[in-house]
């Protein structure tokens, strides 16, 4: 693998021209095909063998042309104090309102309140409910205009009017907090090199990688269906290890000019052992992304294939481009502990340099292990305590911040018509095989009547053919309840003995049950998933580190790490502590994809550290230093750039909590905490102190299994007679 990735090197470095052309061609025609694609829709949510996604396609064959999928709107009406909806002034209002919305050209429907009854017993609050033929991403601005020019109509006429729905749903923003999480990773890196040219090297190749991932997700987005939120997550992924990968190879050359090399052997020898490392650790990260496959949830497999294609990516730019560049950039690179003169020193100290902080922290935990390990996990353990806490929901109007119409909205019909109006719940049932489909409508509407937490059930609505039917519940308590989940297993409990009667088969479908259906479906992927994505990339760092207690050692580091980020997630987002600073302006369940999101890709990016950070200590090991020893040689080559790169991670995620949409901010928060508590606390302190306790046996492996790995050769022990043979490997790579 060494040798393989030093040609590679050596030849981008002589080659730079043709490998430029090559990436700024592939960023060019990703970018063309992005900017003539046509425009992307809203993605379609379906989940797989669910109870709520077979019913809604039950619907969608049975009753044809009913737009299921379309966009909706509640608007909402308050009678002034004093008065109610049923007067003859505000009534007035609310039907000139709903013909003014009948007009659109993309309405199918909408309802008049007074004749659907969707008054509140006191008089008080009313709705009419709009539907649309296309979803909320695709409607026309002025379809958006119009509803709200209506309402803004009726509340110029004394009445209090809000809109919730998907009705108004627009494509979410990152904010200007991305931009700073990319302005603190370019100052990171200038201090880290103290030149602006060499920080400027993993800055533009991220961001070419980022480019032509984001840009081809773009030009694919209609034909694969892809979500505003799939790029969001490339992106964010993608320059976070871009940058990094680029920092390890520039840094492993700047280390290799130190030691005497010209630059193009430096090129070379960076590229074949820090760029071993950059494979494995994106293997890691890509194994995890994909994993997420197994899940079957669609849009959740999109998003990580589609985030996984832009790790890729960013392993091959480090492996060519970078090289490539750094021939571009000559002498303006400088050697490890050369300065430039933007931090005031252009030449090295004749005085010995004492040793640096990596190294006095390493000495430190290998004199102090035990101590140092129980504060790390102390610590950890304490942060992972609110995840015992955790409740898991998806997002709906009760979640938006009060300052919004959609949960002003949610809140008055609430308040006029209970908390359980908000998350209706859909009864299909399929009496196509039944002998007597009226009766069998009756009574499964009479048994769910005599249910616990039901407030309403309206008459049985069924379709032209007479076979099928549709029943809505409406539940005593709000949809993100314990209550409303058991009401919804009470009704599928139930329809287990109608159909043994009837031969009528009840679904429970609506947007509530298809959230407690993807919580329950996720919960139950999470132990398969952790079994795959962890026990792979536990096969491939032992490959990598020929050793059975590290890679068991970064697996249960690991575990660590999630958990005190998703107790972090907790209490953020779930208890409020510190929810005004991170812009969390309404708290409650954690999103249901989170654990699992969390797992994939906090797998995928703390096997970057181990791979890093321990590959160092491998390689003095494996070239004769004592297993201690070895550790300390490690962070005094590592430590350094393995925090930077941390500290650039985190800026990055970090900048993604400014987004407007929940999933993002929650993304970007719970990945940044994540990166800090892994980089600082389990590969800082943890590993170092594991390490020093085990000693040699950390990097035993069995015999047998010793013979029958390969030899990748990650530390480029091979890269030691390779390099002696100078003219005759010359000619290889130019040949």
């Amino acid at each position: 693998m060494a040798t393989f990735l030093y040609k590679i090197g050596r030849m981008s470095f002589r080659r730079r021209h043709f490998v430029a052309l090559l990436w700024v061609a592939l960023l060019t025609l990703a970018g063309v095909g992005a900017a003539s694609a046509p425009a992307a829709g809203n993605s379609s949510f379906s989940i797989p063998g669910t109870e709520a996604q077979k019913a809604f396609d039950l619907l969608e064959q049975r009753f044809p042309g009913t737009s299921a999928d379309g966009a909706t709107a509640r608007v909402v009406f308050k009678a002034p104090s004093g008065e109610k909806m049923t007067d003859p002034g505000n009534k007035a209002t609310v039907q000139e309102t709903v013909k003014e919305l009948s007009d659109g050209s993309e309405v199918v429907r909408v309802t008049d309140p007074y004749q659907a009854k969707a008054v509140s017993k006191d008089g008080t609050v009313a709705y009419a409910q709009v539907s649309y033929k296309v979803s909320g991403m695709e409607l026309e601005d002025s379809s958006r205009d119009a509803l709200e020019d209506s309402a803004q109509d009726a509340r110029k006429a004394g009445l209090t009017v809000e809109i919730g729905g998907d009705a108004l749903q627009t494509v979410p923003h990152t904010g200007t907090t991305e931009i700073i999480g990319i302005a603190v990773a370019a100052v990171v890196l200038v201090i880290t090199f103290g030149s602006l040219v060499a920080a400027g090297l993993p800055l533009l190749t991220a961001l070419v990688g980022v480019g032509i991932g984001v840009s081809t997700i773009t030009a694919l987005a209609s034909a694969l269906d892809l979500g505003s939120t799939t790029s969001t997550l490339a992106m964010m992924i993608g320059l976070a290890v871009g940058i990094d990968y680029a920092l390890f190879i520039v840094s492993r050359y700047r280390a290799e000019l130190a030691e005497g090399r010209d630059r193009e052997e430096a090129a070379g020898r960076a590229v074949g052992t820090a760029g071993s490392a950059v494979v494995f650790a994106g293997l890691t990260v890509v194994i995890a992304l994909v994993g997420l496959s197994v899940v079957n949830i669609p849009m959740l497999t999109k998003m990580g294939v589609a985030a996984a294609g832009t790790v890729a990516i960013a392993v091959l730019i480090a492996l060519t481009m970078i090289p490539a560049l750094l021939g571009y950039a000559g002498r303006r690179v400088k050697p490890a502990g050369e300065k430039g003169k933007l931090l005031g020193r252009s030449k090295k100290q004749d005085r010995p340099a004492k040793p640096n902080l990596g190294t006095r922290w390493a000495s430190f935990v290998v004199r102090r292990p035990v101590a140092v390990l129980l504060l790390g996990v102390i610590g950890l353990g304490a942060a992972a305590v609110p995840a015992a806490s955790l409740e898991l929901g998806l997002p709906d109007d009760g979640s938006q911040p009060t300052s919004t119409t959609q949960r002003r909205a949610y809140d008055l019909l609430s308040e006029g018509f209970g908390p359980g109006f908000n998350g209706p719940l859909m009864v299909v049932v399929d009496a196509r095989d039944s002998d007597d489909p009226k009766a069998a409508f009756t009574q499964v509407g009479d048994e769910i009547k005599g249910l616990k937490d039901v407030v309403t059930v309206t008459p049985p609505a069924p379709n032209k053919a007479g076979d099928t039917a549709t029943i809505t519940v409406i539940p005593d308590s709000k949809p993100s309840s314990v209550a409303t989940e058991d009401l919804v297993h009470s009704i599928r409990d139930k329809g287990a003995g109608i159909k043994a009667d009837s031969d009528a088969n009840v679904l429970v479908t609506g947007q509530t049950a298809m959230n407690i259906d993807v919580s329950e479906k996720l919960n139950d992927a999470l132990i398969p998933y952790l079994v795959l994505v962890v026990g792979l990339a536990f096969l491939l760092l032992i490959v990598v580190f020929r050793s059975i207690l590290v890679p068991l050692k970064a697996a249960l580091g690991f575990l660590l790490s999630v958990m005190a980020a998703l107790g972090a997630v907790v209490a953020v987002f779930q208890w409020g502590w510190l929810a005004g600073l991170m812009g969390v302006e309404q708290t409650g369940p954690v999103m249901s994809m989170m654990p699992i999101f969390m797992v994939g890709v906090v797998f995928g990016l703390a096997m970057d550290y181990e791979v890093f950070l321990v590959t160092r200590m491998r390689e003095a090991y494996v070239h004769g230093e004592k297993a201690g020893q070895a550790v300390v040689t490690g962070f005094r080559h590592g430590a350094r750039v393995v925090t930077a790169a941390a500290v650039i991670m985190m800026a990055v995620f970090a900048g993604f909590i400014g987004s407007s949409e929940s999933m993002v901010k929650m993304i970007g928060f719970g990945l940044a905490i994540a990166v800090f508590f892994d980089a600082f606390i389990v590969r800082m302190a943890i590993v170092p102190a594991v390490l020093a306790l085990l000693g040699r046996k950390a990097w035993w492996l069995p015999k047998w299994l010793d013979r029958a790995l390969p030899n990748v050769d990650v530390e480029g022990e091979g890269l030691r007679s390779d390099t002696d043979r100078g003219d005759q490997d010359r000619e290889l790579v130019r040949a």
